[in-house]
């Protein structure tokens, strides 16, 4: 088999990039070492910045999330006793989408036939080979026989344990990491939000987050020690400190279910560098992880995208190599102000084991000046929205 870009990995970060290669012209197979059942199936972030609607918008892959997503003006920080709201509308000019990442993972994967867009998969073994060369290939398991995809570019959109990033020498790596040490526990219900904007909360006992999928669908975390066991917390127990720690105006209003889905992710922050080497091209979760602070994922893998892509199909259509040069010093410039963001939202609003009194003064004489100073309300809102590309 033969492609001009080999895209591992079919989530949002590869099908957005191989759409966008077939809108303009350029050939490219999509390989996923999952099911597309599976793949449909993760639960993930659900808030869009407008570098992500943009794209979709740009791809015509947008009437589900228009018609059932949810535009956000912007969102509130509590400290436990009031409500904070950041104006993201009044302040940028510009709104969030609340739409989950499975729906739009599953309007990606709908529209792949239309724009002839090739999806290989249960792709076993998947391994890339001389990626340093001008004909690097893909091998990979499909139906017990293996297969064999050359290309002249490689992306590795196949997440954090996806084989991409592993294929460039460790002389060449650069890895930046902090671990936190505590983790989300996370409950899905089917039952109405608590508020209309979604609600960042510091409380004494730990942060909570109060977060929705539609209407009728609301997601909720709080904060738990990382080796917490899932059955310490049955649903009542979680509801119970949900309104505890949302603070009273957001308890009036919180509507108890049972729980759909439940789980604890670990929190990060991580930065992969390069994010190219010879012809493979990392984007998103196979270069990066931010916690989940301030949704940035999925957003920072869609502006990957959108570099990417300009490069390639400038590469491929006009022979401009200009793009592919300086991809990633590009990606990774608006990749550290994420992080830098993700991790400052992240220790405002977390309790953190080591830390007593006098830091917990601190995030709250924070909280207290951002609610009065447009300047820090601002800064605040023009990073949640999506700085520009």
């Amino acid at each position: 088999m033969k492609t001009q870009v080999a895209i591992i990995g079919a989530g949002p970060a590869g099908l957005m990039l191989g759409h966008l290669l077939r809108r303009a012209g350029v050939a490219c197979v999509v390989v996923e070492r999952r099911s597309r059942e599976y793949v449909e199936g993760r639960i993930r972030a659900g808030v869009l910045e407008s570098t992500t609607t943009d794209i979709l918008d740009r791809l015509e892959i947008n009437q589900r999330m228009h018609g059932e997503g949810l535009p956000h003006d912007g969102f509130y920080l509590a400290d436990g006793a009031r409500l904070i709201h950041i104006d993201v509308a009044r302040l940028t000019g510009k709104q969030v989408m609340v739409y989950g990442q499975t729906e739009l993972t599953k309007d990606l994967i709908a529209a792949a036939p239309g724009r002839d867009l090739e999806i290989i998969w249960e792709a076993g073994d998947v391994a890339l080979h001389d990626v340093e060369s001008d004909a690097p290939s893909v091998t990979f398991l499909r139906d017990g026989v293996q297969q064999r995809l050359q290309a002249r570019v490689i992306a590795g959109c196949d997440g954090f344990h996806g084989p991409s990033r592993k294929a460039i020498p460790s002389s060449r790596r650069r890895e930046y990491e902090r671990v936190y040490p505590f983790g989300w526990l996370g409950i899905l219900a089917e039952v109405p939000p608590c508020n209309d904007e979604l609600i960042y909360a510091n409380h004494e006992r730990g942060f909570a987050l109060a977060s929705m999928r539609s209407n009728t669908r609301s997601r909720y975390y709080i904060q738990v020690p990382i080796d917490e066991p899932l059955e310490a917390w049955p649903d009542d127990r979680l509801w119970d400190e949900l309104a505890l720690r949302l603070g009273p105006e957001a308890a009036a209003r919180l509507t108890r279910g049972p729980s759909l889905e439940k789980s604890i992710a670990p929190l990060r922050s991580y930065v992969f560098e390069p994010m190219r080497h010879g012809n493979l091209f990392l984007a998103g979760d196979a270069a990066h992880i931010v916690p989940p602070t301030g949704a940035k994922g999925l957003n920072l893998a869609a502006s990957d995208v959108a570099y990417l892509s300009d490069a390639l199909i400038g590469w491929f259509t006009r022979d401009d190599e200009e793009g592919l040069r300086h991809y990633a010093s590009r990606a990774l410039a608006r990749v550290w102000k994420a992080e830098r963001f993700s991790w400052s939202l992240t220790c405002l609003m977390h309790r953190f084991p080591d830390e007593g009194a006098f830091e917990r003064r601190m995030q709250l004489a924070e909280l207290d000046y951002i609610a009065s100073s447009t300047a820090a309300q601002t800064a605040i809102a023009e990073n949640y929205v999506g700085l520009p590309l």
